[in-house]
């Protein structure tokens, strides 16, 4: 069955057709044109926005409610930390509503609670009451109000995902945070302060009860989440539809599963992993925050510098979901998350050696860029990874998770550094604070980065990429491909070398060893060892036409050639246990087509790796000889010259260079050999270094019985032909 969101039809491409940059405007506009989620988003930022005006309105109203500073103090921070007390209560079971209930009418119900709640402080404010009356009542509401608004959070992320196509969750997240963490906050408080400006210029002096700019707020956030439960009732229907299991849901406990949701998290690494590496991003940007204002003061700056850092952090949220998928394009999500993690704490730690305020100013916009980034991409695995039937309790667990560690690690980290005081140490003439302040931002970032490459490494789907070279190609297009799995039973041996090496020799005189002792043994080449290598063959090297290709489309159609001789030659005898010895293999392109033609060799590396599926030789015996010497000896043959023997000695100068510097990079694979030695002494190094490799334990190649049938494999290309023919690239 189809997801609702999938009937936009261009949801995932362009409109030519093409596929769609998975960032950007482009995807934002694409995500826009799905009507159940342009809707959704359009009402919740509506939502978002009198939410905030309605946070920063209800302590202002609270505090305007009371006489005294200390009493307004008490009450405004009173309405602001009850806010967070319904985590603590009702965030374990909240999650367990969004997967028991229809989403969109528990979303409906719980809006329609919080308008009638909002409403009624105003209300009860104007009936006449005494301020401590109010002020109470203002705590009962908001505390109510959150009740209900951790019930709609898991419902309304469950939900999202069933709307919009799975290519396009990562949009729609990045629409949806900024548009909550970003735009509206600041909406909120430019329109709170715009809004008392204006009432109190129109009306002038002392303001009446119902004209305050915070009751005329709480009015707004009250009928704008009407707003929304209206539109969510009538004009998606859609998050109703797409929701499923529910009978089957409804039939089991609620206890059940609350308890099923927890296991779902705990066994699950992927889930486990995205769920404490959240945590770890939030519980960093809350150390900084909690240590920002005795930070500041250690730099010798005052409440001004506070507000810097403060702000730097939500600046750096805003970059780093804003821009993270802009930069990192097709990088592994997984990857990108642990790396995002790295980069928050590595920003932390940094903190710690700051001797400037501009130092930390960038340290905080790293820090919230890190926490930006690694909350986007594990939002958008969650919603795209976690089955729907525990996707709200998952992120209810999230969600509130998130509250709880932010503000514990404000509260703990301000304690901590108060406590701890400060000493200052002269170095150098430069005034370094060594104080409790910048060893907590020190032993946190530390726990941060062990902790996002413990994440990295249970969720890394790219085995044996590195990790850097994986970042720079995907910041450029082209992100490397992990090896694809098959279980080899074989060993893959390459020959590689300039004309005139000697390969077909020596290819010849292994292979013969080895099935002298029984063991199955597939020769083959490149180009040419299919029906469909001869053609590519006789296009790349044959020099009868005039119609050259050029050397993109010629590294092109070598591709073509490997990808086809891998998937049906190489890999299949690899499978079975057989001893596949190839003339020529990726090397050749990146020295050939790479070095001689001068084309970007980790282009030519990036599409090799694709075409290969990332299979790798175990041994690449590498001839090495001079090449005028071995230009000679392809003469002497007598047999014509191919297209890239005909090429000029510097061209073949640069291709023996570019073998010898992929041997020095990766030595253990290679083993070099001088191809000017005697051939009988090159066999037998040759036949050593194979034999020590099949008489490992465990060995990976088993011998075939002597006096079974004959299953080695010479696909299309006979040993007389190897003799005779040097192969090429």
């Amino acid at each position: 069955m189809s997801r609702p969101g999938d009937q936009s039809g261009n949801a995932a491409t362009q409109p030519n057709g093409g596929q769609a940059d998975p960032s950007g405007y482009a995807a934002i506009r694409s995500v826009l044109r799905i009507r159940p989620f342009r809707r959704l988003w359009i009402v919740l930022g509506a939502a978002s926005f009198g939410d905030w005006l309605g946070l920063l309105a209800t302590a202002l109203f609270a505090a305007s409610q009371v006489q005294g500073s200390t009493a307004q103090g008490a009450a405004f921070g009173g309405v602001t930390a009850i806010r967070l007390l319904p985590a603590l209560v009702l965030g374990p079971v909240a999650g367990v509503f969004a997967d028991r209930f229809d989403r969109r009418w528990t979303m409906v119900i719980c809006d329609l609670l919080r308008f009638v709640l909002f409403a009624s402080i105003p209300l009860y404010a104007l009936s006449g009451a005494a301020g401590g009356l109010v002020v109470g009542w203002a705590l009962i509401a908001t505390f109510l109000i959150e009740s209900l608004t951790l019930l709609w959070i898991p419902a309304k992320e469950a939900a999202v995902p069933n709307l919009i196509p799975r290519a396009r969750l990562e949009a729609a997240n990045q629409l949806t945070l900024i548009t909550t963490y970003g735009l509206t906050p600041v909406a909120a408080a430019i329109g709170l302060a715009v809004l008392d400006r204006g009432v109190r210029g129109a009306v002038g002096g002392d303001l009446p009860s119902w004209a305050e700019p915070a009751q005329l707020a709480l009015w707004f956030n009250s009928f704008s989440r009407l707003a929304t439960a209206l539109v969510v009732a009538f004009g998606i229907k859609e998050i109703s539809e797409a929701q499923r299991g529910e009978a089957e849901r409804v039939e089991q406990s609620m206890f059940r599963q609350f308890s099923e949701g927890w296991k779902y998290i705990g066994q699950t690494p992927l889930v486990r992993g995205l769920v404490l590496g959240i945590f770890g991003a939030f519980a960093g940007g809350g150390i900084v925050v909690g240590t920002a204002k005795f930070f500041a003061n250690s730099l010798g700056a005052g409440d001004a510098a506070f507000s810097l850092l403060f702000g730097a952090i939500f600046v750096g949220l805003a970059l780093g979901i804003g821009l993270g998928p802009m930069v990192v394009k097709e990088m592994s999500r997984r990857r990108w998350f642990g790396m995002s993690i790295v980069l928050a704490s590595a920003a932390v730690m940094t903190l710690a050696f700051a001797i400037h305020l501009s130092m930390a100013i960038v340290g905080a916009v790293l820090v919230g860029a890190g926490a930006g980034m690694a909350f986007l991409a594990g939002t958008t695995l969650l919603g795209g990874e976690v089955a729907d039937e525990v996707r709200g309790r998952v992120f209810a667990v999230v969600q509130i998770g998130t509250r709880l560690v932010l503000i514990l690690a404000i509260g703990l980290s301000s304690v901590l550094v108060g406590v701890g005081g400060s000493r200052k140490l002269e170095i150098a003439d430069l005034g370094i604070s060594v104080s409790s302040t910048r060893l907590l931002l020190l032993a946190a970032g530390a726990a941060g980065i062990f902790a996002g490459i413990s994440a990295f490494g249970q969720m890394d789907d790219k085995k044996g990429v590195p990790v850097l070279a994986d970042l720079w190609g995907s910041i450029r297009g082209r992100p490397l491909m992990p090896a694809e799995p098959f279980v080899s039973a074989g060993l893959f041996v390459v020959f590689e070398g300039g004309e005139g090496a000697g390969k077909s020799t020596q290819l010849t005189a292994l292979s013969e060893r080895l099935r002298g002792h029984g063991r199955e043994v597939v020769v083959t080449r490149e180009p040419g060892a299919t029906g469909v290598g001869r053609r590519i063959r006789s296009l790349v090297l044959d020099t009868s036409g005039d119609d050259a290709p050029s050397p993109r489309a010629e590294a092109l159609l070598y591709a073509a050639d490997r990808a086809h001789h891998v998937a049906t030659v190489v890999r299949p005898a690899l499978v079975r246990g057989g001893v596949v010895i190839s003339d020529r293999y990726v090397d050749s392109s990146l020295a050939y087509q790479g070095a001689g033609r001068t084309l970007p060799v980790d282009e030519v590396s990036w599409l090799s790796s694709w075409a290969t599926g990332g299979l790798k030789p175990d041994l690449v015996v590498l001839l090495d000889v001079e090449p005028r010497t071995g230009l000679s000896r392809v003469a002497s043959r007598n047999t014509g010259t191919d297209r890239l023997e005909a090429e000029s000695v510097a061209f073949h100068e640069r291709v023996r260079y570019a073998f010898l510097d992929l041997a020095a990079a990766d030595p253990k694979r290679y083993l070099v050999l001088d191809a000017s030695r005697p051939a009988d002494e090159i066999t037998g190094l040759v036949v050593r270094r194979v034999e020590e490799m099949l008489g490992k334990p465990g060995g990976i190649v088993h011998p075939r019985p002597a006096q079974g049938p004959d299953t080695s494999v010479q696909p299309e290309l006979s040993d007389a032909e190897l003799v005779t023919m040097e192969h090429k690239t």
